[in-house]
């Protein structure tokens, strides 16, 4: 099995997203699932803030996601969903994307996505991207009607093709479409994401290893907390923003968040980033 899903305590996984529904490989459960683990598990990047790598093999992501209920990004979340997806008996398929989101050139392929086939049809999915991503799998479309246009919760999102072949996930913001990422339809392997996970969690260039990062989507809203700014967004356009400080990190990773940290990793963010703030 590509992403190990034998290895999955599948009941556990389910208990930690809150789904108690159907779980036959349909449209429906993967929609279900969806929603459930976007709901539950929140982006971070916590484990490179306090200088620990950030390990992918499915023991520690049980262990951190599931067990421990913590958040991950983009790797951590689809692996962990595509060996949810693998052992119920969806045929799943990694791949690759180039970040878009306001870059004024074009970047390395570093953000993991996935193909689901439900029901006869291909979907976009992706648990991982943080706040503006996907509340739920978005249909592909086929080579000649990619594409798509479609509402989740409150938020717009939509997939539109380019002259090179190269589909783009957008939202739409209070001003108009906006791209988050570009992707083609190569396919990936979890050994390329070992190589994309190690750029991104260590090279002095990547944003990831700079400040914290923790976002969470939902219908209604969308939280972002990037270093000690916190900003919680509405469909509208309009936002609550502050600055958190290091006093109150801790509760307000755990209210607005639902990142519990022990006493020991909270001195150490601590530490690691309001010393030097």
């Amino acid at each position: 099995m590509t992403w190990n899903g034998e290895e999955l305590d599948i009941e556990a996984y389910l208990a930690r997203i809150g789904h108690d529904g159907e779980t036959k490989p349909g449209f429906d459960t993967l929609r279900a699932l969806h929603r459930a683990h976007v709901a539950a598990i929140p982006f971070e990047n916590l484990e490179m803030m306090v200088g620990r790598p950030v390990p992918l093999d499915l023991a520690a992501l049980q262990d951190k996601l599931v067990r421990r209920r913590r958040g991950g990004y983009c790797y951590e979340q689809n692996l962990l969903f595509a060996a949810a997806l693998e052992r119920i008996g969806f045929a799943v398929t990694g791949l690759g994307a180039r970040v878009r989101v306001g870059a004024s050139s074009r970047r390395a392929v570093t953000h993991m996505l996935l193909k689901v086939e439900a029901d006869g049809r291909q979907w976009h999915c992706d648990v991982g991207f943080g706040a503006e991503g996907l509340l739920e799998p978005i249909a592909m479309g086929d080579e000649t009607d990619v594409r798509q246009d479609v509402r989740q919760g409150e938020w717009r999102f939509g997939i539109v093709q380019e002259a090179n072949g190269a589909r783009v996930l957008r939202t739409e913001h209070a001003d108009g479409w906006f791209d988050l990422y570009e992707y083609t339809l190569e396919e990936r392997f979890p050994v390329d994401y070992v190589v994309m996970n190690h750029y991104t969690s260590t090279h002095p260039m990547s944003s990831f290893i700079r400040r914290p990062v923790i976002q969470r989507a939902a219908p209604e809203a969308r939280r972002i907390l990037v270093g000690e700014h916190l900003a919680v967004t509405r469909p509208d356009g309009t936002s609550d923003e502050r600055d958190v400080s290091a006093e109150e990190l801790r509760d307000v990773l755990a209210l607005e968040f639902g990142i519990e940290l022990n006493a020991d990793d909270h001195a150490e963010l601590i530490r690691a980033h309001y010393a030097g703030a």
